[in-house]
């Protein structure tokens, strides 16, 4: 997986055209995202798998902050904070509100196609949900949040851990263009909710996990608002995500067009 940053982007128009010169290309868009039954798929792990995204983020429009805190050995934390608006988990948009040199990056996703705006540089550059937006975190683990449509899941086994039941899944991407190739899922069996996860290369190499904590109602249910993100090949390195002030919001299709993006606020 070739690992990218737009962490300063906004530095200057030479810098932006540099990064990219060398992004890959993301896959066309589709129109809808219908959720189908795949060969070996299997239709109770399916299940499972909506049930986990339904906990983790509305199924309407909704808005909501997050703040990212990266640490590394031998340097203080990084913090950055971001807005997301999505609709139906196909659709979003990030918006980076600090540090405040870079506000006006905003990241578009429809489908499974991603842009970056920048203030200085005229036209939008393609990225690919992979490359890395800070710390451990990928542009994918923000601006889409869509396991169900992404994966081909399969029901490896039920897992106890401590008092608790858990589902164990494998999902395998449906191509190329999905954040990770592969991931191992375990999501509590009484709620659905999701509990821990592992990312694989294409190659099934461990590239990090992924632990769902601190549980709370947001909009309705009970959904994680911290996720703990470690690097699996560099110890010492990981990024904390908290969610919080999440709203549901009417989103027009028009929200999620590039030529909408200057009203955003």
């Amino acid at each position: 997986m070739e690992i990218m940053t737009i962490r300063h982007l906004g530095v200057n128009t030479a810098l932006a055209l540099l990064f990219a010169a060398v992004l890959a290309s993301a896959m066309p868009a589709r129109a809808a995202e219908p959720v189908s039954q795949a060969a070996g798929d299997d239709a109770e792990a399916r299940l499972i798998v909506e049930k986990a995204d339904q906990v983790r983020f509305p199924t309407e429009g909704f808005q909501v902050d997050v703040n990212i805190t990266t640490t590394s050995s031998g340097q203080g934390p990084e913090v950055r904070k971001y807005r997301v608006l999505s609709k139906g988990n196909t659709n979003s948009v990030v918006m980076v509100t600090e540090p405040a040199s870079e506000r006006g990056q905003i990241l578009l996703m429809k489908g499974r196609d991603l842009w970056v705006f920048m203030p200085d540089v005229s036209q939008p550059i393609r990225l690919s949900l992979s490359q890395r937006l800070t710390g451990q975190v990928a542009n994918g683990d923000l601006a889409r949040a869509n396991f169900a449509a992404d994966y081909n899941p399969k029901l490896l086994r039920r897992e106890k851990i401590g008092n608790e039941e858990y589902h164990v899944l494998e999902l395998t991407g449906v191509d190329r263009s999905v954040t990770y190739q592969r991931v191992l899922y375990w999501v509590r069996d009484k709620d659905f909710w999701p509990f821990k996860a592992e990312f694989y290369s294409l190659s099934n190499r461990l590239l990090k996990t992924c632990k769902y904590e601190n549980f709370k109602a947001m909009e309705g249910r009970k959904r994680p608002t911290r996720l703990v993100m470690e690097d699996a090949l560099r110890g010492g390195e990981q990024s904390v995500l908290e969610y919080g002030s999440m709203k549901l919001r009417d989103l027009p299709d028009k929200v999620f067009t590039k030529d909408y993006l200057k009203k955003l606020d």
